[in-house]
């Protein structure tokens, strides 16, 4: 059977959040070389290497947390701080449902475009690219996924932009391409609170079944900001999120662009 991601995938994954100033790589390289260890699935392992990753900016707000056990699911991680097990339960926020399958696409369209550069000449395209493309590219169009790929391959390798892309700025790295869509900031993109309530609720209903033998339990919820399904930036009606009823000890919502963290509970 294929695998629906490859070794590569996981060293641009990290790589990629290389890139952000902010990144605790210690103990960030200790946490994947664990889960790399472990017994798990490589597709488990993708994935919780991608759920500590999105916990960096956390890791700064609570410095002295320890994560002891990342391989665990009910809840996802269990820490130690300040001579108590924490468990830590994470989940995402999606902002934008109706553009998760388009950055899906986008992702896969990338990975093509970086094989046909580093299959030309690494050395020469290695490099961070962040692309912006023309507001009515249609990226769910399966006919026009293979002439989107060869504008981004294009573009990059002329360093002009053509075809579906509008602009294009390069970011250095030392070691291979990676192309993502350049961050854009809608000074009008709100996230609803109660999005942010209704994945409380659920994670609520779940909350009997977590390991008992935690002393807390915290829920931690994300917004993606180098998602465009998960970004924003303002919370509308932020005050009803106080108004939240949980078992969970401690809840928080963060972004893991800037690291702000709000205290929900």
């Amino acid at each position: 059977m294929k695998k629906t991601f490859s070794d590569e995938d996981l060293i641009k994954n990290l790589s990629l959040y290389y890139m952000n100033r902010h990144l605790k790589k210690k103990p960030m390289e200790k946490y994947h070389r664990k889960i790399d260890e472990s017994l798990l699935h490589d597709r488990e392992k993708y994935r919780k290497k991608s759920e500590i990753l999105l916990l960096n900016s956390f890791m700064h707000h609570f410095p002295d947390v320890k994560f002891e056990d990342l391989t665990c699911e009910s809840p996802d991680f269990i820490a130690k701080l300040n001579d108590k097990k924490i468990g830590i339960e994470l989940t995402e926020v999606i902002n934008h449902l109706e553009m998760k399958k388009v950055e899906s696409t986008l992702n896969k369209m990338f990975r093509q475009a970086e094989i046909l550069l580093e299959q030309e000449d690494t050395a020469k395209y290695r490099g961070v690219y962040f692309l912006e493309f023309h507001p009515n590219i249609k990226f769910d169009n399966i006919d026009q996924q293979e002439e989107n790929i060869l504008s981004i391959y294009k573009s990059i390798k002329k360093n002009k932009p053509a075809g579906c892309v509008k602009g294009m700025r390069k970011s250095f790295h030392r070691r291979n391409v990676f192309i993502t869509h350049e961050y854009s900031m809608n000074l009008f993109d709100e996230l609803c609170s109660e999005k942010i309530i209704e994945l409380i609720d659920k994670k609520n209903e779940k909350f009997p079944y977590y390991d008992t033998s935690v002393d807390e339990c915290w829920l931690v919820i994300v917004s993606d900001m180098n998602s465009i399904a998960s970004r924003y930036t303002f919370i509308q009606d932020k005050e009803h999120l106080h108004e939240v009823k949980s078992p969970f000890h401690k809840i928080f919502h963060l972004e893991n662009l800037c690291g702000n963290i709000i205290s929900i509970k």
